[in-house]
């Protein structure tokens, strides 16, 4: 049986190195110009495939075979046949007014993602015949060696040569807002999936800090970011605003179906003349159709649309704008839209958790006299207060972090004392440890309150917190060489703890969607403690947290009953994301999806708004029908109030448009029975819809009452049709009593 791409990669990374160069016919010199020529014709550039953009021609028909302007066509194509080349002309310039405003607006917002793009970094660094050569994303192959540095962007599945102090970004592929430590030694075949891989980096991710060197195992749509990619090559599903506008068709095509069969026999048994009667029915069924609807339609997009771009809004699709007013559930991801997207020191504690001072001067000392790249924990603790330290230090030596001691210490003199500090994770500092000290008292470190500091530690790290240690220990002046064997008998101070907090417009934010009967809802794939610490200091209900293995082989009707009564999902795979978007479309909502990650897209996708910003990946943003240029819910606020508006005036033209042509076309059928002649002829009935239609076009600058845009707005034939129903024919009372003193 063939393997997957993830057993590829994995299997690569559990062998020795000499076994990997050996595979791809690789070394420590790279490859040769030979060697890429032939890899590039087996395995195709390092690009995603991705469905062609349409062409010109294929993006008009695609906007033809909109509902209303295929009902036009058809009307269009029939006053043609029938030699009625005035009303095919005027039907016709209404198709393409309609269809010319939707691509040039739809057109100027592609352009816009389209110089967004531009600004991504596109080059990567690989050694190459022994030499080291920067080239584009795409030339890169199997077997290449990449050199990463702070900022890179990952361009493959890489497995790692060597790595210092290296620390990578992958919240665009799992969700998680903490970077993730990389090491270069070979991990246990035990593991099952990629992401679990200590010496493993992946396309789309983002080196945070530290450098490293690797072997490309992957490239394209064999990587882990391409594999996700595949699942965006379904056809979209169509949207809430894609039904109401089918559903609208129909009702109007049942309408005119049974209008003009009645005028067709009416006509032709009261006048004896079955040709003028087939085209005085066709006539009465253009006079029933309100032809300005798509461009009445069209127009309300475009001005949404241009309103939102002030507002730092890219519309893509302009029928997103009225799914947007539709929403009733935002699904969000947790980093940079609850929460600040920056890490931050919160607390600096003591073994008792009372806040201490020295615990926040070591570790401050610790990190700025250390000689390796500072990680994202570094610089949160220089930039939490800066202190003077340099009068009153002098740095001695440095003992490096490493994987296996999972923590790291500078020494400097100190009053005429060396001081060695420590800083690292919890248990590792422990380990090393045979004292505490709570204020100026230094006392045995006995195994009760060994216990008592891992409980607090466990206790910190299940409110969402990223923990470290801080001990030190006093060494004579005169010993200026250190080793790890002098981590030893060290004295702990206590805890720094750091988390990514939430935004102080977060929760104001979702207190004013609720009140808009939007709930918000959260989709991450971050670790349930971290999710649930943020989410409860926003005021979202974290009673009862889902994880992704929750559900694994659960029931779809067990699922939709989950996605409906849950407000906060954890750790959740992309297909997660997309199962949960979709359960909750068949419950009847109206979904809008916000993410940025590759691991986002297929939610964005299923979505009936896809929702991504302008630093997402390449991938996200494709997906998205709506690109925000500030990661807000503020902006989002903004949006699905701007979407209701446009709705309600769309609403607003087809209630009155439809009812007055329904009642002019009772007026007529019934005319056409009881007169000895035709009540109008059929270019009199075209004449009159276009002139009516035409004072309607200032619609889209109509206001919108408050109240009305404080509710999602969806789509109701049913009160479409019987508005139709009662008022049309009211309106018909004074045609009758005109008729009838005619006789």
């Amino acid at each position: 049986m063939q393997k997957t791409n993830d057993q590829i990669l994995i299997e690569f990374c559990t062998r020795p190195v000499e076994q990997v160069f050996s595979q791809f016919g690789s070394s420590e010199n790279g490859l040769n110009e030979a060697q890429v020529i032939t890899a590039r014709a087996d395995h195709g550039p390092n690009e995603i495939a991705m469905p062609p953009k349409p062409t010109f021609f294929q993006d008009i028909f695609s906007r033809c075979k909109n509902p209303l302007v295929i009902q036009l066509l058809v009307i269009c194509a029939i006053s043609f046949a029938m030699d009625d080349l005035r009303a095919a002309v005027v039907v016709g310039a209404m198709i393409v007014l309609s269809v010319a405003i939707a691509y040039f607006q739809e057109s100027k917002s592609m352009a816009a993602v389209e110089r967004l793009r531009c600004m991504v970094q596109t080059t990567s660094v690989v050694i190459r015949a022994g030499k080291e050569t920067e080239i584009s994303l795409s030339a890169i192959v199997p077997g290449d060696l990449v050199i990463l540095d702070a900022g890179a962007i990952i361009p493959a599945d890489i497995r790692l040569l060597s790595a210092k102090d290296f620390f990578v970004g992958q919240s665009s592929l799992t969700g998680e807002s903490i970077p993730v430590e990389k090491q270069a030694t070979p991990c246990s075949k035990a593991i099952m999936s990629p992401l679990e891989l200590p010496n493993a980096c992946f396309q789309g991710s983002t080196v945070i800090s530290g450098s490293a060197r690797g072997i490309v195992i992957n490239t394209g749509s064999r990587t882990f970011f391409g594999a996700i990619s595949e699942q965006l090559k379904q056809p979209d599903a169509p949207t809430s605003f894609d039904r109401g506008i089918a559903g609208f068709t129909w009702l109007m095509i049942r309408f005119m179906m049974v209008m003009v069969f009645c005028v067709f026999l009416i006509v032709g048994l009261t006048k004896h003349n079955w040709t003028e009667a087939l085209l005085f029915a066709l006539s009465v069924a253009v006079g029933l159709t309100p032809e300005m609807l798509p461009m009445i339609v069209t127009v309300n997009l475009s001005k949404g649309a241009m309103a939102m771009s002030e507002k730092k809004v890219i519309v893509k699709k302009l029928n997103s704008i009225q799914n947007f007013g539709a929403i009733d559930i935002l699904c969000t991801d947790k980093t940079g839209t609850l929460t600040q997207d920056r890490i931050i020191l919160e607390k600096h504690v003591d073994v008792t958790n009372r806040q201490s001072e020295d615990v926040l001067r070591y570790a401050y000392m610790n990190s700025y006299y250390q000689t390796g790249l500072r990680n994202i924990l570094d610089r949160a603790i220089l930039s939490h207060e800066e202190l003077d330290v340099e009068k009153t230090c002098k740095k001695i030596d440095e003992i490096p972090f490493d994987f296996n001691r999972k923590r790291m210490s500078v020494i400097i003199e100190f009053e005429g004392t060396n001081v060695l500090i420590c800083k690292g994770a919890v248990d590792s500092i422990v380990k090393v440890c045979s004292e505490f000290q709570v204020d100026e008292e230094i006392n045995p470190l006995i195994d009760v309150v060994k216990n008592d500091i891992m409980e607090e530690y466990e206790n910190l790290s299940g409110d969402g917190y990223r923990v470290l240690a801080i001990a030190y220990r006093e060494f004579p002046s005169d010993k200026q060489v250190f080793s790890v064997a002098d981590e030893s008998n060290l004295i702990i101070l206590g805890y720094i703890a750091f988390l990514d907090p939430p935004k102080d417009s977060a929760a104001p934010t979702l207190m004013a969607l609720k009140t808009q009967g939007v709930t918000v809802k959260v989709l991450t794939g971050d670790n349930a403690l971290v999710t649930a610490k943020v989410c409860k200091d926003v005021g979202l209900d974290v009673a009862h947290i889902v994880s992704g293995d929750e559900l694994v082989g659960i029931s779809e009707e067990k699922l939709m009953v989950l996605a409906d009564q849950t407000t906060v999902f954890a750790a959740l795979s992309p297909a997660h994301k997309r199962m949960i978007i979709e359960c909750l479309q068949k419950r009847g909502h109206v979904v809008g999806f916000l993410g940025d990650g590759i691991n986002d897209a297929p939610a964005m996708k299923a979505a009936d708004v896809g929702i991504s910003v302008d630093s997402a990946v390449d991938v996200a943003k494709d997906s998205a029908d709506i690109i925000l240029l500030e990661k807000s819910l503020q902006v989002l606020e903004d949006g699905i109030l701007e979407g209701r508006k446009v709705f309600g005036n769309i609403i607003k033209y087809i209630r009155m448009g439809a009812s007055s042509n329904f009642g002019n076309m009772f007026s007529v059928v019934g005319g056409s029975y009881f007169l000895p002649f035709l009540p109008m002829a059929p270019i009199q009935i075209l004449l009159n819809n276009l002139l009516y239609d035409v004072s309607q076009v200032g619609i889209p600058t109509d206001t919108v009452d408050d109240e009305y845009v404080l509710a999602p707005r969806k789509w109701n034939i049913a009160n479409i049709r019987n508005f139709m129903i009662f008022i049309g024919p009211m309106s018909s009372i004074f045609d009758y009593a005109t008729y009838f003193l005619m006789l």
